[in-house]
């Protein structure tokens, strides 16, 4: 028990990305797993693939609806896996410095969806697809949108290259994608490379009309309302100045539990009220 107690705590510890990538490789060895003990009984069948992957069949999809996002965590080989990890732990870091790891959870998950989506609408609407039926497994479309979103924020960043040490602009990398992807569709992997341009119109779509405002679509954590108790007040004749703040002290009691909050977890923890307040103050 140390030893999965140990593993909880880290898994615990780690950041948004790391718990990203760790459940992605989790899932893959539990996938190897269940095609080696399935070859016991005669038959190499990954039940995770059968059950979690996205089909574009739509009749055996309405009854697997949780593929659409579960297809994301799932992975057709080593080098599939490895890939989608090193591009989400690159773009990951990059975009955690400009987002909040709310944000990565949200677009990974969002991203996923809509590839999905495109993904199945492709398949069943485009003449040149409706002769076949497919499924799709890979984590591209959530790491497309995290990949497009960081470029259409900061598209001149230059990005290193590890291990070729090269600098590359962070949008010549995005549109090497994109091109990658519109070349291949008419591949035999065409519903996988549009699911890609799914995510990557989820992120490119978000960031260019919402920026980084807070994103609270898929969390682990409840937002609990928290209860506030009656009391008495006591009308006073005295005339108090308008506007949000009633004397100098509140306003300034304001700043303070603001600077206090990014002390403690950080400029990403303010909420967008709270980082548009500081901006007018900084401009008095």
């Amino acid at each position: 028990m140390s030893f999965l107690d140990n593993l909880k705590g880290n898994f615990n510890s780690a950041t948004m990305l790391e718990k990203l990538i760790y459940i992605n490789i989790a899932v893959f060895i539990l996938g190897l797993l269940s095609i080696s003990f399935s070859g016991l009984y005669g038959t190499r069948v990954n039940f995770l693939t059968e059950w979690f992957a996205l089909p574009s069949d739509l009749n055996k999809f309405i009854i697997k609806p949780w593929s659409l996002v579960s297809f994301g965590f799932l992975h057709g080989g080593f080098f599939h896996i490895l890939s989608n990890c090193i591009w989400l732990y690159i773009f990951g870091r990059l975009f955690l410095e400009y987002f909040s790891e709310k944000h990565l959870l949200n677009f990974y998950l969002l991203g996923t969806i809509f590839g999905g989506m495109l993904f199945i609408f492709a398949m069943n609407f485009f003449p040149v697809f409706q002769t076949s039926k497919h499924i799709i497994v890979g984590a591209s479309a959530g790491v497309s949108a995290i990949i497009i979103g960081t470029a259409t924020h900061i598209p001149n960043y230059e990005l290193r290259i590890p291990l070729i040490n090269v600098y590359v602009k962070v949008w010549h990398l995005a549109l090497f994608f994109i091109l990658m992807d519109l070349i291949r569709l008419s591949g035999g992997n065409g519903g996988g490379h549009f699911s890609h341009l799914g995510g990557a119109l989820f992120g490119f779509l978000f960031v260019k009309y919402y920026g980084n405002k807070e994103l609270d679509v898929f969390s682990f954590k409840r937002n609990k309302k928290k209860k506030t108790k009656l009391k008495t007040v006591h009308r006073s004749n005295t005339k108090t100045p308008k506007g949000p703040y009633r004397t100098k002290s509140d306003h300034q009691k304001k700043i303070d539990t603001i600077l206090e909050k990014i002390g403690d977890s950080g400029y990403d923890s303010l909420t967008q009220d709270e980082k548009d307040f500081l901006f007018e103050q900084g401009k008095k």
